[in-house]
């Protein structure tokens, strides 16, 4: 059968002690240490104009030689999750991506051995103040096709992370938006669960890196709490300009009452809150009230009915036929 190629590029960027490298388990990559300590990632502080040196180092963890891609990369959060993830070598780059270059593009690394390679970060005049994350990533431009009818071709890259900040005026911020609740519950109240689903966006509306924590808070008719809750499934680090959409669910909701629910997200000098109402309702009431309103109606208009017919006058007899009279006889004049 036909195939599907389909390239996918995997950042694995976790840290592993006590190397701190960012590790696939194939090669890593991670900052040159100097003999002082170890560094679990590139942190950067340049003015605009300015220009850094660095190095980083590439390991190859197999039996064979390895030859990798190395290039710079902005990072950004994913959609799914609001992971850590940087661009990939065909994308457009503006920060890190743009300014980083290491001395060499492709290296080859000797089975069990290590590569350092120097790299120059040059920041344009006209750089923004801030945080611009970003990585410097060793790409495995091999393919792998894998088996089947349809095959998805992946391409396997390391990053080590870089965290630069540019300076000037840092900004703080945070912004809840599009703060939403579905409601579902059973049909019959008291058979089943009730369930929520609360979705809403995070939005880093400033120029750092923020650490967000989340409170979500739901109360009930006459104030009473519905639901008290930190968020853990967030991101731990949200970048400067991204917006992550998230989703958390509630079992246990009510399912009947008025619950207002606030979500707050707060980090480092920043705080904001949204909120959003709905009402818990099963759908069987409704529908016994308009079943009995609907019967309710027809028997009140047909009580109206009898009612019209009984108060109706009836209609007057029609006047008696006149009975002819006879002519009376005069008495006849006798001669």
């Amino acid at each position: 059968m036909r195939k599907l190629y389909v390239l996918l590029c995997l950042l694995l960027a976790s840290p592993a002690l006590p190397s701190y490298a960012a590790d696939n388990g194939s090669w890593s990559v991670y900052p040159a240490s100097s003999q002082i300590a170890a560094r679990p990632y590139f942190y950067l502080s340049a003015d605009p104009g300015t220009t850094i040196e660095d190095k980083v180092v590439v390991a190859n963890k197999t039996g064979r030689p390895l030859t990798f891609r190395l290039y710079a990369a902005d990072a950004y959060n994913t959609e799914r999750d609001g992971g850590f993830a940087v661009r990939t070598v065909k994308e457009r780059q503006r920060g890190v991506g743009a300014w980083a270059k290491p001395a060499k593009s492709r290296v080859t690394v000797p089975a069990r051995g290590s590569v350092t390679v120097p790299f120059t970060l040059r920041v344009p005049e006209g750089a923004e103040p801030g945080d611009h994350p970003g990585a410097l990533v060793a790409l495995d431009e091999r393919i792998d096709k894998g088996d089947g009818s349809v095959a998805l071709g992946v391409q396997r890259a390391v990053g080590a992370r870089v965290y630069l900040r540019v300076g000037g005026p840092a900004l703080s911020a945070i912004a809840v938006e599009n703060l939403r609740v579905t409601h579902h519950q059973p049909l019959v109240p008291g058979l089943g669960n009730s369930t929520a689903t609360i979705s809403y966006t995070l939005h880093n509306t400033g120029n750092v890196t923020l650490n967000p924590k989340v409170q979500l808070r739901a109360k009930g008719l006459f104030g009473r709490t519905l639901l008290a809750r930190d968020l853990s499934k967030i991101p731990s680090e949200l970048l400067p300009g991204q917006r992550v959409r998230l989703t958390e669910p509630w079992r246990g909701a009510p399912q009947l009452d008025w619950a207002d629910v606030t979500l707050t997200a707060s980090a480092k000098d920043t705080r904001e809150s949204a909120s959003a109402s709905f009402f818990a309702l099963p759908w069987l009431v409704p529908a016994v009230v308009f079943a009995v309103g609907v019967a309710a109606g027809a028997l009140l208009v047909r009580a109206r009915r009898g009612r019209a017919r009984r108060s109706v006058p009836a209609p007057p007899s029609p006047p008696a036929a006149p009975t002819p009279s006879r002519p009376r006889s005069s008495p006849s004049a006798r001669p």
